[in-house]
C-alpha cells in the first residue's frame, strides 16, 4: 500500500518532469512568428517611433514676426533705400508696406520693382510693361516675415 502510494507519486513526478524537460516542439514551433514579433519587430517600431519624437522636437523653427503695417527699407552702403522687389514702396518716405496696398497713409501713390525684370512701376498696375509679369497681390489682414537672426551677430549653426 504505502510503497504503491508512492511509486504513483514518483511516477506523477516523473511525468512532470519529463513534460517540463522535454517540451512539445510542435507548440514552441507554432510560436516562432508570435516570438518574432515580441522580440524583434516591437523594439524596432519603439525605436522608430522615439526617433521621430526626437527629431520633431528637436527640428529646426523659423521665427515669424506679424508684420502690422509699413516698415523701414533696408539701407545700403551708401545710405540709399534697397526697395524690395514685389512689394509696394513709397519713395519718398522710403517704407515698404505690406503686399496689396496701392496708397500710402498720404494718399500717394506707392511704387513697385518687378521681381523679374527689374523695372519699377506704379502699384496700382498689375501687369509689368517690360516683361509681361502679372503680379496680381491679394491684400492680407497679416502678413508673416521670417525674423532671420539677430542683429549684429550670425544665426546659431
Amino acid at each position: 500500500m504505502i510503497v504503491d502510494q508512492l511509486t504513483s507519486i514518483w511516477n506523477s513526478f516523473i511525468d512532470l518532469t519529463s513534460k517540463l524537460v522535454t517540451p512539445d516542439w510542435n507548440a514552441l514551433v507554432a510560436l516562432i512568428p508570435v516570438f518574432l514579433v515580441v522580440a524583434v519587430v516591437g523594439p524596432l517600431l519603439t525605436l522608430l517611433a522615439l526617433a521621430w519624437f526626437v527629431y520633431v522636437i528637436r527640428k529646426p523653427r523659423t521665427r515669424l514676426v506679424f508684420e502690422d503695417g509699413p516698415r523701414a527699407a533696408p539701407l545700403d552702403a551708401a545710405g540709399r533705400p534697397v526697395y524690395p522687389p514685389g512689394e509696394p514702396y513709397s519713395p519718398s518716405t522710403g517704407l515698404v508696406y505690406p503686399p496689396g496696398t496701392i496708397r500710402d497713409d498720404a494718399g500717394d501713390l506707392l511704387h513697385v520693382i518687378c521681381p523679374m525684370c527689374g523695372l519699377g512701376r506704379a502699384a496700382e498696375i498689375d501687369t509689368c510693361t517690360n516683361c509681361g509679369l502679372v503680379l496680381k497681390v491679394i491684400p492680407r489682414a497679416r502678413a508673416l516675415r521670417p525674423s532671420g537672426p539677430p542683429a549684429g551677430g550670425a544665426a546659431a549653426a
